[in-house]
């Protein structure tokens, strides 16, 4: 049976070009989807554990109730989350720290899933840049993050943002590969009508509101490889690599987060 790879794309909402991927995924249903996030922000912090489904209950995804989901970091802090519903499981006390290194252990139905995450240091989210080109009589825009790579090789981002109060999240990554320790010179594409999968184009006084997190390689793979599937490249193996053990779907990021507004002009 053929499924359609929107587990992971629906609950994260990852890209600007969103497309369903036809993939041989019959073995896929029923497997636990994990998604956990620790941030340099004040919590709580949520793990949603939930089951993946066939194409035919899309957007349907069963919880995961009665799991034992345990947070701890490399100084000795931990914490059992409490869960408040729809496969939710939030944290009262646990503070998440630039430098450390969480832990995630989750036991569920039987089986037990862990993962590890190294929060990086921030990097300085300094402003937005907007430029615009055209292409006949359209006018697209990109917003460029200005911020500088820091001096040691390895860092990597990531940028999400919505457009005005509409819901749709997009995202890209960013490495230093190309331009370790200098200004970013990577814009942020933002959607026109011709963007597969666009739902609105940016106009002249829309507000973009922008994300920056610093995150560390695994989940800069893990999306990389979710964003090249989304946009129809074709990766094997089909699934993202997941930075969780025992075959669970999903990621756990421990990353920084700093959010910066800007108007179209």
């Amino acid at each position: 049976m053929k499924n359609i790879f929107l587990i992971i794309l629906s609950l994260f909402l990852v890209t600007s070009c969103q497309k369903e991927i036809d993939l041989d995924l019959a073995d896929q249903s029923g497997k636990i989807v994990i998604e956990g996030n620790v941030t340099n922000q004040a919590g709580p912090y949520i793990v949603r554990i939930t089951k993946s489904v066939e194409f035919t209950q899309q957007n349907q995804y069963p919880a995961v109730i009665g799991a034992q989901v345990i947070l701890s970091d490399n100084t000795g802090q931990t914490e059992t989350l409490q869960y408040v519903g729809d496969g939710r499981y939030i944290t009262s006390a646990f503070v998440g720290v630039s430098g450390r290194t969480y832990t995630l252990k989750i036991q569920a139905e039987g089986q037990q899933y862990t993962a590890q995450s190294t929060m990086p240091e921030e990097v300085d989210f300094e402003g937005l840049e907007q430029d615009s080109f055209k292409f006949g009589d359209k006018t697209s825009y990109t917003l460029l993050p200005i911020f500088t790579d820091p001096a040691v090789l390895g860092n990597r981002y990531l940028f999400s943002f919505t457009i005005n109060d509409l819901g749709k999240k997009y995202i890209d990554v960013f490495s230093d590969n190309l331009n370790n320790g200098l200004p970013n010179q990577r814009p942020i594409m933002l959607p026109n009508d011709d963007n597969d999968g666009a739902d609105h184009e940016v106009v002249v006084g829309d507000t973009i509101h922008v994300e920056m997190q610093s995150i560390d390689n695994n989940v800069f793979t893990f999306y990389s490889a979710l964003l090249n599937l989304s946009n129809g490249s074709g990766v094997t193996p089909a699934n993202p690599p997941s930075n969780i053990s025992n075959g669970a779907l999903g990621y756990f990021s421990a990353h920084t987060v700093k959010n910066l507004s800007y108007t179209i002009q």
